[in-house]
This record gives C-alpha cells, sequence and structure tokens, in this order.
C-alpha cells in the first residue's frame, strides 16, 4: 500500500513528528531531513537508514548528459549491473536476496566505492564532479545497507512513482482551501493509489465502500473493506 500525509512545510520537523517513535527501515532520497533520524547520529534506538543508488546515479548521469565527463560516464557504467542484479531477484525471499547481492553486488559497490575516494583525492572541491561524489560518499553506509538486508530495495523508484502523480498535480489542486482540505486530499490519494497498486479499479472499490458504510458497515469489520480485500 502507499500512504500519503499532508505537510504545510518541507521542515525537518515535520518529518520528525511523522515518523516520531519509528524504530525500523526508512528508505530515503537524498532530502537532508532524514539524516538525523538515523542510528548513524548516535541515537541507538533510531530507525536504520538506507540510501537510494538512483538519486546517487543521477548526479553523474547528469554530468555525463552536461559535461561528458569521462569520469561520470565511467561511474554510470559500473553501476548498470547494480540493477540488473535487482531485476534477477526481485519478488525472491528477503534471504536469497541478500545472499546473492553479497555475492554479486558487493564487490561491485567496493569498486565503486574505491573508485569515487581516488577521483576525489584530484579534484578540485569547488567541480561539480567533486560534489556529485562527495554526495555519494557521505551516504556510504546507506548505501551500502541493502547489500546485508534483502527487504531492501537498490532505490526509492516505488515511492518516487507513487509520489509523482501528487507531485504533479500539487499546483492544480491548491483549491483544497485549508489545512483540513489538505489532509482530506492525502486521505482520498492513499486509498485511490493503494486500489490501483492492488490491481483494483478505484471507482468500483470507492463505490461499493461507501454503499457499505452508508449501509451501516461495522467498525470491527473495517479492514475488510481495504482495496486488497475486494471482490466485485
Amino acid at each position: 500500500m502507499v500512504a500519503y500525509r499532508f505537510e504545510d512545510s518541507r521542515s525537518g520537523d515535520c518529518v520528525a513528528q511523522h515518523l516520531d517513535g519509528y524504530r525500523g527501515i526508512l528508505q530515503v532520497d537524498g532530502y537532508a531531513a532524514y539524516n538525523r533520524l538515523g542510528k548513524d547520529r548516535g541515537a541507538n534506538d533510531a530507525m536504520t537508514l538506507a540510501g537510494c543508488w538512483a538519486h546517487s546515479r543521477r548526479k553523474f548521469f547528469d554530468l555525463h548528459a552536461s559535461d561528458g565527463s569521462p569520469f561520470a560516464s565511467a561511474v554510470v557504467k559500473a553501476m548498470a549491473p547494480l540493477w540488473a542484479i535487482e531485476e534477477d531477484i526481485r519478488g525472491h525471499n528477503a534471504q536469497l536476496r541478500a545472499s546473492i547481492q553479497a555475492e554479486r553486488s558487493r564487490p561491485i559497490v567496493t569498486e565503486l566505492f574505491e573508485m569515487l575516494d581516488r577521483e576525489l583525492q584530484r579534484l578540485s572541491g569547488k567541480s561539480k564532479l567533486a560534489e556529485a561524489i562527495r554526495y555519494t560518499l557521505s551516504r556510504r553506509d546507506a548505501l551500502k545497507r541493502f547489500l546485508a538486508d534483502g527487504r531492501i530495495e537498490i532505490d526509492s523508484n516505488i515511492v518516487e512513482r507513487a509520489i509523482g502523480p501528487q507531485t504533479i498535480t500539487r499546483k492544480n489542486a491548491l483549491f483544497a482551501g485549508s489545512d483540513g482540505g489538505g489532509r482530506a486530499w492525502a486521505t482520498i490519494a492513499t486509498l485511490l493509489t493503494t486500489a490501483k497498486m492492488n490491481g483494483v479499479d478505484p471507482h468500483a472499490w470507492l463505490t461499493q465502500t461507501l454503499h457499505r458504510i452508508a449501509g451501516g458497515w461495522p467498525n470491527s469489520q473495517i479492514a475488510e473493506l481495504m482495496p486488497w480485500n475486494f471482490k466485485p
């Protein structure tokens, strides 16, 4: 399923409040507000952050496309086998995924970081390539986390695809009019997108669900109304 949450800003405080008490794995993009929430900050009971290789690759791909940087091109090429491996193991259980990632992906990741460490020493600290390298190196532990836990994806692309439609329509949805309207919009988006993710026609599911609720559906059986339990 997917869950959307409305906030009136992108403040790190909003992130911290939303995730307060969570102690599991959190896969994140490069947004700095997440960094202070992880165990790497010294809080032993904090959540475990997993990085996104797609965001790292994008930094180098942009340099490859705009500047023709030979090193950026080499990094993008060196990263490519990681996604090929993920394609092979997608859908398998976490234990098997972790075993294959340790055997096939770990040597690639090790070599990549060695490449970046060597190249950074040769560059001007103000260059765009140095910035891209530092972005990746500063997230080294989070990016390597998928190698030891088969539950973790190599990137956050699943989330990116789910948030994309909401981001595209955000300016067109200013009619929400208030924080309450924004929260209602997030709830509706959660339900309809979750229906789509489960291969369910959102209109058919919502129509049936509203009829059932209007007919006095008991709160004790509310879980049966979730999209993954839908039966036409």
